[in-house]
């Protein structure tokens, strides 16, 4: 059962991101004409600042899969009840700090942003913050439950409902947009979404998972331990919100709200191309977890390592070479030509990310042995090379200067440095997973080549004719790596889905 829980949710775990991007493809353009490049650039922004209290997570939410997954492993109800009681003491501890924290950004938009900034901007910044920090601060206790179902390996309904609510938000805004409501109002139903979903994944917990809490008797031993374990998943969050936040904050102040919507379009379409990636990546914590629990060998896990990876290349390849070769079209069709620049940026940010997205699994593997520590320390030190870089290119480039900082930083940080790590410490088979990975590239270079030649004859002038070639690249691709490119354990992954189908709907026919 919790096998079919890992493929089930792995498969709507892609379906939950296709239809998040597909209406977020759909919804955006019309929501960023309506609302225009300030007041979008405007939202953007705020949504950024905001986004960096949520380091104060402390890495714990990774932990209470880990610890809550180990405890289910041994079958100790004792001590999972009591980590419940702690995860919650904790994290009710945080969402008031978060609340204070809020409260000090609130009255500091002034002085951050007057320079760039209307007064009526201003305004609308001072109420979005605010409601942003309450949703925030209710989202760490009650965010304690989705990870306590992860930790059991529920994932079926948790997504459904994350599919559900990527529909909904678009139902309720388009028609209040038309109304004439802006900003604010989106930030009051995504808040209020994320809400009533937060509500269901607790009550779903207790009904499913039969949880249980012990608030007395805090074993600080096993706090400072968790501690221990999360203070480097801290910082390695903190640098994520540095790599993926910060440029947008550094534009905002040098450049203001227009370059910021400019740049927060490249980083739509690079948060789809992450969320493609961790999606498969994202179920396998407590898998991974209970290997190294098990005392799995090097070479089980390698295999694990270059088997996931090659999954998600096949994946991350259509998607990085279709955007090379359509996206700038795509852009300026949907988004409109003030949005070219928009097309640079995201390759820029979307090709050197390509390395770390489809290893992320090695992630897992170093939370699961405890030995992030490197890798975070790393991660650091390159992230604040990032800001000293991408703050003088922005005044000279704006958001393609933040953009090549950004880049330059995973480079070196994922593209050299951590592959060595992986291989020298972990003992990750990394030179077997490039041998895999290059021998698959071959097939995806012949097929870009192929579409970049056609692409220079055919200048699509229309909306439909652009997606009639994105679909026939698609067609090819999938046709050219499934002969030329995958495996047998690949191939069975889509057969045996389709089979069991077949099978139920013959079964019901007769």
């Amino acid at each position: 059962m919790k096998k079919n829980q890992i493929k089930i949710g792995a498969i709507l775990s892609y379906i939950a991101l296709a239809v998040t991007n597909i209406v977020g493809l759909v919804y955006t353009p019309f929501m960023v004409r309506i609302m225009g490049q300030s007041e979008y650039g405007l939202y953007s922004l705020v949504s950024s600042i905001v986004a960096y209290l949520s380091i104060l997570d402390l890495g714990l939410g990774n932990a209470i899969v880990v610890y809550v997954a180990k405890s289910i492993a041994k079958g100790d109800k004792k001590e999972e009840k009591k980590l419940n009681g702690m995860f919650i003491i904790v994290y009710s501890i945080i969402g008031i700090i978060v609340l204070v924290a809020g409260l000090i950004l609130y009255f500091n938009i002034d002085n951050m942003f007057q320079n760039t900034m209307s007064v009526e901007e201003l305004v609308k910044a001072k109420i979005m913050v605010m409601l942003l920090v309450i949703n925030l601060a209710v989202s760490f206790p009650m965010g304690v439950f989705g990870s306590i179902l992860t930790a059991y390996e529920e994932f079926i309904v948790p997504k459904i409902i994350t599919i559900v609510r990527s529909i909904l938000m678009p139902c309720i805004m388009l028609p209040l947009l038309l109304m004439g409501y802006r900003s604010i109002t989106m930030v009051v139903v995504n808040v209020t979404l994320n809400i009533l979903c937060l509500i269901f994944n607790m009550i779903y917990c207790f009904k499913k998972c039969k949880i249980q809490f012990n608030f007395k008797g805090f074993d600080m031993n096993l706090i400072k331990e968790i501690f221990k374990y999360s203070f480097f998943i801290f910082l390695s969050i903190i640098i994520d919100k540095i790599n993926w936040n910060v440029d947008q904050l550094i534009l905002g102040s040098v450049s203001g709200t227009v370059a910021v919507a400019v740049y927060g379009v490249a980083s739509q379409f690079n948060n789809i191309y992450l969320g493609f990636s961790t999606a498969i990546s994202g179920v396998l914590l407590p898998k991974i977890t209970k290997m190294v629990q098990a005392k799995a060998s090097d070479q089980e896990i390698s295999e694990e390592f270059v088997k996931t990876g090659r999954i998600q290349y096949l994946i991350m390849a259509l998607i990085i070479t279709g955007f090379l070769l359509f996206g700038k079209e795509f852009i300026m069709m949907l988004f409109g030509n003030e949005y070219e620049a928009s097309y640079y940026i995201a390759c820029i940010l979307m090709v050197p990310v390509t390395i770390p997205l489809i290893q992320n699994v090695g992630v897992n593997i170093l939370q699961a042995k405890e030995k992030h520590k490197f890798r975070t320390i790393i991660y650091l030190i390159i992230a604040i090379l990032n800001i000293l870089v991408s703050i003088p290119l922005a005044k000279a480039y704006g958001g393609l200067g933040t953009a090549i900082g950004t880049a330059i930083s995973l480079i070196l940080g994922n593209g050299i440095i951590i592959n060595w790590y992986y291989h020298s410490k972990i003992h990750i088979d990394i030179p077997a997973f490039w041998k895999q990975i290059l021998k698959m590239s071959v097939p995806v270079l012949l097929i870009f080549g192929a579409g970049y030649i056609l692409r220079t004859a055919i200048i699509p002038n229309r909306f439909i004719i652009l997606l009639a070639e994105i679909v026939c690249y698609s067609l090819v691709y999938i046709f050219i790596m499934w002969n030329f490119a995958m495996n047998q354990y690949e191939k069975e992954l889509v057969r045996t889905p389709i089979r069991k189908i077949l099978r139920k709907k013959k079964e019901e026919g007769l």
